[in-house]
């Protein structure tokens, strides 16, 4: 790649990013006003059915092979598959048990699950409970592969070189997860070392959802009103296949996609911009942008104008203390929302648009719901819906570390960094003491989602003012604007070992974004 070129693609995607460097973050906080947009679009080369006619799949549940002991267990086969996604076209896919969302885990909280997982796929894959309070053999390190049969023994990685530690198998592997943590809805996906990216693309991506006693009796909306809905974009080549501009045979994508890949395509659980009948009744939306690199802003909109009430109720860790009322939701990708929104006060026959103010044009719309018939509506939505969130101070931390989330160079060619350095397996980053609190100060160029393993962490301040209201409860991702500064806090207990913190666009992630989190 030529340097003129990639400077000036760099000084594009990084909105004044030498103002930055010149003047210093406190110069440039009015960057972090700038919309959330991150990468360039592919264009499907296919024809896209209009919005809203398609139903809305809701991903099986997945049941397990085996309970005894307190624990159950489960089996999943990674393979290839294809699928329907636009109506009358047939769309390879990589898949977890032949679906795109994979099946749905149901769990309970203490009550531990192994998952075993088959790889028949042609590539070496990771497996990564996003949000699970997992032990480091089970977290899903981007090192410890599951080869495929045929696949030479090796852990050599094209992108970041050798790691001594990696624990590889072949063809199987039994991921445990003690669930020792509060209930919330998690997803697994695939966290191989270079290759993330293009892997979630091609469908690697399912939910688990963690209960529990408490959660089930404050009687919030159950069953058929409890809808789990994983939002991602995609983009569909002229075979029906999805579009990726993936490098030939090593990690990262072609020059314009350096910021990130979006797709023109909305698709919720696998289906494009669909609609769901719903009763004049509350409903809880469990929402998931397992976008790689995509930001929306969600609404909810009546087709007369009317804009609804999203009820926030949890956060990417679980339930909230009291709910948070919002019109507009930002939710960047890896995050999640609870929400409730209520239909009742809507005639039989209207409809509810999702819409996203970030979008424009086919990405302006997510998905609809119409109100089919009156229905009597028991659920409630309590006053105070948690009292376990964790009351981290500032003066229990026993240190305050800084990370920048930059561009930069990496082995030549353009790269995403970290304390100014790309990923490396073998260096070790940050280590912290179990059981320790820590408040970290999180700086950002261009826009990044930043994600910790292990642990849940509160937003503490946001460009040194308060957070924001879509900040509140335990978080594992946070959404850093454009030349933003976030704090956040958080206790390092669980398990000792090697975990990761990183940003969740999954091209900067693939392309150097990560670093090492070493807890003893």
């Amino acid at each position: 790649m030529r340097e003129g070129l990639t400077r000036r693609r760099v000084l594009g995607i990084g909105g004044a990013l030498g103002l930055m460097a010149a003047t210093g973050l406190s110069a440039s906080a009015a960057l972090a006003r700038r919309p959330s947009i991150t990468g360039a679009e592919l264009r499907s080369a296919v024809p896209l059915p209009p919005p809203f006619l398609v139903p809305l799949p809701i991903p099986a549940v997945l049941a397990p092979v085996g309970t005894s002991g307190g624990a159950d267990r489960y089996e999943i086969t990674q393979r290839a598959a294809s699928a329907e996604i636009l109506p009358g076209i047939r769309t390879p896919l990589w898949t977890y048990e032949g679906t795109f969302p994979g099946p749905t885990i149901e769990a309970r909280r203490g009550r531990p699950i192994t998952v075993t997982h088959h790889n028949e796929l042609p590539v070496p894959t990771v497996v990564h409970l996003h949000g699970g309070r997992t032990p480091a053999a089970s977290d899903g390190y981007p090192t410890d592969l599951v080869l495929p049969n045929g696949w030479p023994q090796t852990t050599t990685h094209m992108g970041h070189g050798h790691d001594p530690r990696a624990a590889v198998t072949e063809l199987t592997r039994d991921y445990t997860f003690p669930l020792d943590q509060r209930p919330a809805l998690l997803w697994y996906h695939d966290h191989r070392m270079d290759f993330t990216a293009p892997a979630i693309w091609r469908g690697l991506a399912g939910l688990q959802i963690v209960r529990d006693d408490a959660e089930d009796a404050l009687g919030l909306p159950s069953g058929r009103r409890e809808l789990p809905l994983m939002i991602a974009d995609r983009a569909f080549a002229a075979d029906g296949g999805l579009a990726y501009p993936a490098l030939r045979g090593r990690p990262g994508v072609q020059e314009p996609y350096l910021a990130g890949v979006l797709g023109d395509v909305i698709l919720v659980n696998g289906a494009p911009w669909p609609v769901h009948e719903v009763d004049a009744a509350r409903y809880r939306l469990r929402v998931l942008n397992a976008s790689n690199a995509r930001h929306y802003e969600l609404e909810a909109v009546s087709d007369d104008g009317r804009p609804l009430d999203l009820v926030q109720i949890g956060a990417d860790q679980g339930l909230l203390a009291a709910p948070v009322t919002h019109r507009l939701l930002p939710i960047a990708p890896a995050e999640r929302y609870d929400v409730i929104i209520d239909f009742a006060g809507l005639p039989v026959g209207s409809r509810v648009r999702i819409v996203n103010r970030l979008g424009t044009g086919r990405t302006r719309d997510v998905m609809a719901f119409r109100v089919a018939r009156r229905a009597t509506d028991d659920s409630r939505v309590p006053g105070i819906l948690s009292t376990d969130l964790p009351g981290w101070r500032r003066s229990e931390a026993v240190r305050t570390r800084e990370f920048s989330f930059r561009t930069g160079r990496m082995g030549g060619d353009h790269g995403w960094l970290i304390g100014g350095l790309p990923f490396d397996p073998a260096r070790s980053d940050v280590t912290v003491g179990l059981g320790e609190v820590e408040v970290w100060r999180l700086v950002a160029d261009v826009h990044h989602p930043v994600h910790l393993h292990l642990v849940g962490f509160r937003v503490l301040s946001r460009g040194g003012r308060p957070p924001l209201p879509y900040d509140a409860g335990l978080k594992d991702t946070v959404s850093l604007r454009p030349g933003e500064s976030v704090e956040i806090i958080t206790r390092f207990d669980g398990y000792r070992g090697r975990y990761l913190f990183h940003c969740h666009n999954a091209e900067h992630e693939d392309m150097g974004m990560m670093a090492n989190l070493e807890v003893v």
